[in-house]
């Protein structure tokens, strides 16, 4: 299956402002008492904002106009008491909406890395992991911003100016048309220039997630690119990827900004109509200096949310184009189903572990596997050798189910393996990966990942489970112990002592399957040795199959099966096996 995620262009589509609701409406289902208190803030805030022209229109054409200074000394502490009235609910608003904001922000960026955990090794063997860390930190940050700032004020906007709107055709429809004519034009123009400017945010999105990545891949390969002198290769690197950033982000902002110059223009177009018309109408006797007066106002009032909301339009065309970045990851599903369990009969009943026609290709590769069959008896120790290259780690990974056959079945315990739950199949299956990985933690956190029993023991109870096992001298090459420090995923620590924390780990687990892949590659011979001893005291049931180059780490293997071509062949003795290697072939 193809986990690749989308890196340009997007959808194209023109979303409507139902449509971008439709989008965002699931992330704040739980928010609904947040956002109720919010809207009826800006429905205080926008009609405070439409109630000032009128009163001021009123004072200058009565009080004014009459001298009645106490009936203005009123009407200014009425004024006062709606702009008080204004900034409370103003701050109610931000106050509300920003926990709205991060309230979307934590679920969105939970729901990233739960679904990121539920999905196989494939999908991060084709997607870097500098790009994955900017959707959950960028492009969820990016949705934030939008619900804690953007969203209430784009509501808002919008109150304000039908209320304006109204109002200017409801005081004077004809001076209403003319104020409101360049208004039409610009928002045809913000309906068609929408695509334009979220693609061009998701290019700038898509971008930043590239130079994350870059970013990522150059420190976690720093000592190869030191040791190799290709900090020159790797400066250029980032130097292309910082210049198409540039390049992204310099046209997400020009898109961004467009519109609020445009409507600048509309602006001083109507406050130019209405002023001019205004004046004629007031010569006639058809319009009072107040009303017009008030009527300025309003189309301030008109047009200065309707500016703001060409900003929170493009923020909104940010959000949607983060959205649909976050919407591809958690559209995912795992190409690993866990399958019902079915009531028929098994011909692989008596082996622990069974091969049965399996083949096997990674996306848009050539099939490293063809039509493999072969078991494993329990108890019994299998080597799996083969030239580099030639499938004998995605063997052992199929083993283990990081990833499902294209075509045949694989059998644990006379069962499909797919019919086996993760927590299950882990029970059963210990793998010691040819790169260990570790936790940040202590050596103690390490070794009892994933196994509750030893989570839940004391010192004392852990270490008598360790001198059962013969580990303790393992854990004595550590300076403390069990409470060593492991950082940064075992920096600090050799190779070798990652491999020993790896090893102890699976040995622990007391697997029916334990899978080594090159587990002693970067172990001294003493230290070997004493691993196969730690080994032949595991129960006599549990089935082991070595993945090794080197020939002394298998001779004690029951059984050798020589990996290549896409083929799986039981090599027999070691000597046939070595001249299997020699000649490169897979003839039995």
């Amino acid at each position: 299956m193809d986990y690749t995620l989308t890196t340009s262009g997007g959808d194209e589509k023109k979303k409507a402002l139902a449509g971008a609701w439709e989008s965002l409406a699931p992330l704040l289902r739980d928010e609904k008492t947040n956002l109720a208190i919010a809207l009826i803030a800006v429905l205080v805030n926008s009609a405070t904002n439409l109630l000032a022209p009128i009163v001021i229109a009123h004072v200058i054409d009565t009080a004014i106009a009459t001298h009645n200074f106490v009936e203005v000394l009123r009407e200014s502490a009425l004024l006062g008491v709606v702009y008080v009235a204004g900034l409370i609910a103003g701050y109610l608003q931000t106050i509300r909406m920003g926990t709205v904001g991060r309230g979307v922000l934590f679920k969105l960026r939970n729901a990233l890395f739960t679904k990121l955990s539920e999905l196989p090794i494939a999908f991060f063997n084709q997607n870097k992991a500098g790009d994955l860390i900017s959707r959950i930190n960028n492009d969820t940050d990016k949705l934030n911003q939008f619900f804690a700032q953007a969203l209430m004020q784009f509501i808002g906007s919008f109150f304000v100016i039908l209320g304006a709107g109204v109002l200017l055709l409801v005081l004077n429809w004809h001076l209403g048309l003319g104020a409101l004519l360049p208004a039409a034009g610009v928002l045809i123009i913000t309906q068609f220039l929408s695509p334009w400017v979220k693609r061009k945010s998701r290019d700038g999105l898509q971008s930043l997630g590239s130079l994350s990545a870059e970013v990522q891949e150059s420190i976690a390969n720093f000592k190869v690119i030191v040791a190799f002198d290709r900090l020159d290769y790797f400066r250029q690197k980032f130097d292309q990827a910082n210049v198409r950033n540039y390049k992204a982000s310099v046209g997400a902002g020009i898109a961004s900004n467009l519109f609020t110059p445009l409507y600048t223009v509309a602006a001083n177009i109507a406050q130019i109509v209405v002023l001019g018309y205004g004046v004629l109408l007031i010569s006639n006797g058809s319009l009072t200096v107040g009303l017009l007066i008030g009527y300025l106002l309003y189309v301030t009032s008109f047009y200065n949310p309707l500016r703001q909301l060409a900003s929170v339009w493009s923020s909104l065309q940010l959000a949607l184009a983060s959205l649909d970045r976050i919407q591809e990851v958690l559209g995912l599903e795992s190409n690993l189903p866990i399958l019902p369990v079915t009531s028929t009969d098994s011909k692989h009943a008596h082996t622990l572990l069974s091969f049965d026609d399996v083949s096997f290709a990674y996306p848009e590769g050539k099939n490293v596997l063809h039509d493999v069959s072969f078991e494993l008896a329990q108890g019994k120790t299998y080597a799996l050798v083969g030239p580099t290259g030639g499938g004998k780690t995605t063997t052992a990974s199929l083993m283990a189910r990081l990833f499902d056959p294209v075509s045949g079945t694989i059998e644990l315990n006379g069962k499909d393996i797919r019919t086996y739950t993760p927590e299950e199949r882990a029970k059963h299956i210990g793998f010691i990966l040819q790169e260990p990985f570790l936790f940040s933690g202590t050596i103690r956190d390490n070794i009892s990942y994933g196994n509750p029993e030893l989570v839940a023991m004391n010192d004392d109870e852990l270490r008598a489970v360790l001198k059962e096992k013969n580990l303790v001298q393992l854990i004595e090459r550590f300076n403390d112990g069990l409470d060593t420090n492991v950082v940064a995923a075992g920096e600090g620590i050799s190779l070798g002592q990652k491999q020993l924390i790896a090893f102890m780990r699976a040995v622990l687990r007391a697997p029916a399957l334990l899978i080594l892949d090159e587990a002693t590659a970067n172990i001294d011979t003493v230290t070997e040795q004493l691993l196969e001893e730690i080994l032949e005291q595991l129960p006599r049931t549990t089935t082991k199959v070595i993945i090794a180059h080197r020939l002394n780490t298998i001779q004690s293997a029951d059984s050798i099966f020589f990996v290549n071509g896409g083929t799986v062949t039981e090599a027999g003795s070691m000597e046939h096996a070595v001249e299997m290697l020699l000649s490169g072939t897979h003839a039995s």
